[in-house]
């Protein structure tokens, strides 16, 4: 017997759009025609002879695509579907969740009778100029293009309801591996608001604290899971009152979960960080079932990467980022005091590296701290490439990276971006002068320091609002001059060579680093000073830390003790403070509230330092201008 599709398997599938299960699916088979990758997924037309159906063949299937055994007009089994709507059009599209291969690819595209014999008929029409119409038809002959469903002459026509053709087709016996089936899962990238009824397998890649709210409304618990899928695909979820207490305890991080009657929206970016045009809220009603006696998945991890040159627009905003670079170096673990609970957490901090020939400081917490980062530290000499999912980018030294719950760390991963990226530092980058993208950023708009020209303000401004930073620190740019550097300050203090926190002289020789928990024989020099700036509308005194003094003054601060230590030359040290004095710099400066002896004040320290770039300056001056212009004008 020939191979062919099941007859009517199309209306079959669009007169039973979302099966419940494996039993409710009955024998498809399909043509698979115009089989073409996009991304991680396979677009192909599924055709029974009579009609076609475009269709989506997840990234689970290109081993088989790969290998041959689904090909382009080649015959597929489809045990397992659902049917989205395409939006914008009048259209259809199956999501194929499972199937197997029946033969390789046929001769040519399957095709009903009528469709041949139409197509014979047109053939000899054409050679004849139009003979055998009117031989068979008289001269009456209406002009018709002809379709895919060819009509039947009535006698030939038996009439079948939807319901009778799926009942009649799931009578066939299915195969056992189908059988074995007893639910049929939704892929993430499959569902949207309009579905009522699915059924994901996800793993918990991220749970968040169960917290309490209070509103108009009256009181109650609120708590976020994140879910992936074996594809790679998140999505957020969140639990209000009732159902935040039931599923509490229920979720565990790491586990695989099966869920269904949960709803769907549009998702809320101010709240939500997950990369998924959705969010799902589950009820008291959903069904959370772990997936216990099947074998668990790992995630395929997505990256999105920036790269380091390109950090500057997301400092201090909501939005996470995946970097991929060379590690250049390793610190020791440290130990750090929480504020909140006085809870004492790991810290270590890698420095990483790109083709944009920048460096940036990625601080791991806890267990990546204790876990990936010791890993790092005994591979450095090697300089490992690593590629981080989901950093927050904050604005110390400039521009710092950090990890949080959700961050995940892949060494050496087997990545086109990271091959690329050992290529060119084996070639190029190990003997290439690096510099970091806070120090070395340029105050331009495209570039890594683009806040140095958002909320530009006077000094005046932060003078005379005594309330800024009360809550949370406030940022601005300034642009203003060193008008004054008091040279009798402690202007550096001597730190640890890892970890930059200071150190004390140990017994004997040496020095002893409390962070590190290490005595070592050498130790460095780093600023920690305060200057008056000035500009056209006034004053403040401007704490200013080691990397931004450096760019101020030229010299680091080992040379600058240097000069101060030798009486001879004292002149020269006076020298150097006077030369970094009225020269315009521009400022990315913090503002908090201290609070001394019972009284609050406000601090304000350099987060990032550069000259005036009288180009860019130009170009921000007359952006100004043009909005006051408008603005006069409205």
């Amino acid at each position: 017997m020939a191979l062919s599709a099941t007859p009517d398997a199309i209306a079959t599938i669009l007169a039973n759009p979302s099966p419940d299960s494996s039993s409710d699916v009955p024998d498809i088979v399909v043509q698979v025609v115009d089989l073409r990758k996009t991304g991680n997924r396979y677009m192909f037309s599924a055709n029974d002879g009579k009609q076609k159906l475009k269709g989506i063949l997840q990234s689970m299937f290109e081993a088989d695509v790969v290998s041959g055994k689904i090909q382009n007009l080649g015959l597929i089994r489809v045990t397992g579907y659902s049917l989205n709507d395409i939006p914008s059009k009048n259209e259809k599209y199956m999501i194929v969740t499972n199937c197997e291969a029946v033969s390789p690819a046929l001769e040519a595209e399957l095709k009903s009778e009528e469709q041949h014999l139409v197509k014979q008929e047109e053939e000899q029409d054409l050679e004849s100029g139009g003979d055998t119409k009117r031989a068979r038809y008289g001269d009456n002959i209406v002009k018709k293009e002809y379709s895919s469903i060819v009509l039947k002459p009535k006698n030939e026509v038996e009439s079948k309801s939807a319901a009778q053709i799926v009942r009649e087709q799931h009578e066939n016996s299915a195969p056992s591996a189908r059988m074995a089936m007893t639910r049929r899962v939704h892929p993430l990238v499959s569902l949207n608001p309009y579905q009522g009824n699915w059924t994901i397998k996800v793993r918990v890649t991220n749970k968040g604290n169960l917290r309490s709210y209070k509103n108009a409304r009256g009181e109650g618990h609120v708590f976020t899971v994140e879910l992936t899928d074996e594809d790679g695909t998140q999505i957020q979820a969140t639990m209000f009152g009732e159902a935040a207490k039931k599923f509490y305890d229920k979720f565990q991080l790491g586990k695989v979960y099966y869920i269904s009657k949960g709803m769907l929206k549009v998702a809320n970016k101010q709240f939500n960080t997950v990369k998924n045009d959705y969010e799902m809220t589950l009820t008291e009603n959903s069904v959370v079932e772990e997936a216990t006696s099947e074998a668990a998945f790992i995630p395929e991890i997505k990256f999105n990467f920036v790269s380091i040159d390109q950090l500057g627009p997301y400092v201090n905003g909501r939005e996470l980022v995946d970097v991929i670079g060379v590690v250049q170096s390793v610190s020791p673990t440290m130990s750090i005091r929480r504020k909140s609970d006085n809870e004492s957490i790991p810290k270590r901090d890698i420095t990483i590296a790109d083709d944009t020939k920048k460096t940036v400081s990625v601080s791991l917490w806890n267990d990546l701290a204790t876990g990936v980062g010791q890993e790092l530290l005994d591979i450095v000499d090697s300089s490992p490439v690593v590629a981080i999912k989901s950093l927050k980018v904050g604005d110390f030294q400039g521009v710092s990276l950090s990890t949080v719950s959700r961050s995940s760390v892949v060494i050496n991963p087997d990545l086109p971006e990271a091959r690329k990226l050992r290529s060119w530092y084996d070639s190029e980058g190990k003997g290439t002068s690096l510099a970091s993208v806070g120090s070395g950023m340029s105050p331009s708009a495209t570039s890594g320091a683009r806040s140095m020209y958002s909320d530009r303000v006077g000094l005046s401004f932060i003078s005379r609002n005594p309330s800024l930073g009360e809550d949370k620190p406030a940022f601005f740019s300034i642009r203003a001059f060193i008008s004054f550097i008091k040279p009798d300050q402690p202007m550096y203090y001597r730190a640890c060579n890892s970890c930059n926190k200071k150190v004390t002289e140990a017994i004997g020789s040496g020095y002893w680093c409390e962070g590190c928990q290490k005595q070592d024989v050498e130790s460095s020099l780093r600023y920690i000073m305060v200057a008056k700036v000035s500009d056209a509308t006034g004053e403040i005194w401007l704490s200013i830390f080691n990397d931004q003094a450096e760019s101020i003054l030229g010299c680091s601060a080992d040379e600058l003790d240097s000069l101060k230590s030798q009486e001879a030359d004292l002149d020269q040290f006076q020298i150097k403070l006077k030369q970094a004095t009225w020269v315009p710099h521009l400022f990315r400066v913090s503002v908090t509230q201290n609070e001394y002896m019972n009284e609050k004040r406000q601090r304000v320290t350099a987060r990032a330092a550069a000259p005036v770039d009288y180009a860019a300056e130009s170009k921000f001056i007359l952006d100004e201008m043009a909005k006051m212009k408008v603005s006069a004008a409205s």
